[in-house]
């Protein structure tokens, strides 16, 4: 007799993902982030199974945030789980939580921050999210107008991060811990109408499932999947646009000099020019980013390609960190903006 159909399905979806995974399990690890919940322990239970076939060793990592009385009791217990269910290794990781954007992504960052520097070298993460949370994820960047990167949601492998269930429901994981016979945690935070998370959960995404007659989840998850291979696409050619920018000579008429000009060898507007706006802002957002703009929003983005699409002899762009984006001799240029004195 085969496992329960919910085991079968968790445990397929790890061995689907490690299949595809190639040279990231050269480390013969994998880590597992668990907080103690339905979904981390499902996974964590498929991980062990499917990794002592492949001989991989696993190593469970139970992120303690320190936000709730008794956090410490719930991650022992975890690691208590994890170690029975087989881990090689299982442990507590304690961190603080604190810094902008609310306690919501300080938690994110502190704990993808202790994950990243607790897996043993080389290995994949293995993250619990599943079918669930990515709708959600593209229902909030569909509300933040957040652009086609944020509604293409979470990617399956993103290493270090490694995200098996993306295909698997909530209520798959749930009724999969049950036939193990494994006791999961719930969070209290997951029901508090606070987050705007919970709110999505618990309240629009029934409201849509009801409206549109089910499949709702199923169909968001769909959607981002198709977006991430538009938007891969689109990167290859945009990337191929840039590395043109970059080599192409184009000295145009004196358009005046860049302040700090020569920090930087600069791109070539007219190669930018001449392609479609979805490469341009793509191939820019490279430059930039790989410039060492951080913070970059989609109207910093827009003003920068008003250099090249809209160009009308306007000054400089000022960006986060103080660098500026200017256009001199037919290129645009990326440098700080001249000291006083």
């Amino acid at each position: 007799m085969g496992p329960h159909p919910a085991v079968a399905a968790t445990r397929t979806a790890v061995r689907h993902l490690l299949d595809g995974a190639g040279e990231h399990l050269g480390s013969g690890a994998l880590a597992v982030a668990c907080s103690g919940g339905a979904d981390s322990l499902a996974l964590a239970a498929a991980a062990t199974h499917v990794a002592s076939h492949r001989g991989l060793r696993v190593h469970g990592l139970v992120v303690d945030h320190g936000l709730q009385a008794g956090s410490d009791r719930v991650a022992r217990t975890a690691v208590e789980q994890l170690s029975a269910l087989g881990c090689a290794e299982a442990r507590v990781l304690t961190v603080r939580v604190d810094g902008p954007g609310g306690p919501e992504a300080a938690a994110r960052r502190a704990r993808y921050a202790a994950l990243d520097g607790a897996r043993p070298p080389g290995a994949l993460v293995l993250l619990g999210h599943t079918r669930d949370d990515q709708a959600e994820t593209v229902l909030l960047g569909l509300g933040r107008g957040s652009g086609p990167r944020s509604i293409a949601g979470m990617r399956p492998l993103d290493p270090p991060w490694a995200r098996p269930l993306l295909d698997v429901s909530r209520a798959t994981t749930a009724a999969a811990c049950a036939a193990l016979g494994l006791r999961p945690w719930v969070d209290p935070h997951n029901a508090d109408p606070r987050y705007t998370r919970v709110r999505l959960r618990a309240e629009v995404l029934p409201l849509l499932e009801d409206v549109l007659r089910g499949g709702v989840a199923e169909a968001l998850a769909r959607t981002a999947a198709q977006l991430r291979e538009d938007g891969d696409a689109l990167d290859e050619l945009a990337a191929e646009l840039l590395a043109r920018a970059r080599t192409r000579v184009d000295d145009g008429p004196d358009e005046g000099p860049a302040d700090g000009a020569g920090t930087d060898p600069g791109i070539a507007a007219p190669a930018l020019a001449a392609a479609p706006v979805a490469l341009r802002r793509r191939a820019l957002r490279a430059w930039l980013l790989s410039g060492g703009v951080s913070g970059l929003t989609d109207q910093h983005l827009r003003r920068v390609d008003a250099l090249v699409g809209a160009w009308r002899g306007q000054g400089g762009v000022a960006l986060p960190g103080g660098l500026v984006v200017r256009r001199a001799h037919g290129r645009l240029h990326l440098d700080r903006p001249r000291q006083g004195g």
